[in-house]
């Protein structure tokens, strides 16, 4: 799969990751601009989540998340569209673009998911309200 490509198409799409498997197990190394589509600025992981997590979009931050441990269901929304992922294996994510909607309300008992992000955190390029998103979503048209 050319992820290049195919996340130059939609802002949301799944994402495979070639593991390297021996007779120690399983390795899977991620390089930012070869494995995902943009250099990775930051990475972060959550996990022992009490309860659902996102509720909000990026302005500019392009994001990987992979389920590294149990599952995880993601939703994902461009204000019209609205699709759901379950995460279960460290071998395939999700890439999400800029000016997504995220919402991730189910975790597993032991889950871990891992977050590759393009840009570092900050607070003022989130929105975390809805019809604010909406509202600069059509503004982008």
């Amino acid at each position: 799969m050319d992820i290049k490509r195919q996340a130059a198409v939609r802002t949301v799409s799944e994402i495979r990751l070639k593991p390297n498997l021996d007779d120690r197990g399983a390795l899977i190394a991620v390089a930012g601009g070869v494995d995902v589509p943009f250099e990775i600025a930051r990475c972060y992981f959550m996990y022992d989540v009490l309860g659902p997590r996102g509720g909000h979009a990026h302005r500019t931050t392009e994001q990987i998340v992979i389920a590294v441990a149990g599952w995880c269901r993601i939703r994902v929304s461009d204000g019209v569209a609205t699709e759901e992922f379950v995460l279960d294996s460290p071998a395939s994510g999700v890439y999400i673009g800029p000016m997504t909607w995220i919402e991730v309300p189910i975790f597993s008992p032991q889950a871990v998911v891992l977050v590759l992000a393009s840009t570092h955190y900050d607070n003022k390029k989130v929105i975390r309200d809805w019809h604010e998103f909406l509202r600069e979503k059509a503004a982008l048209k």
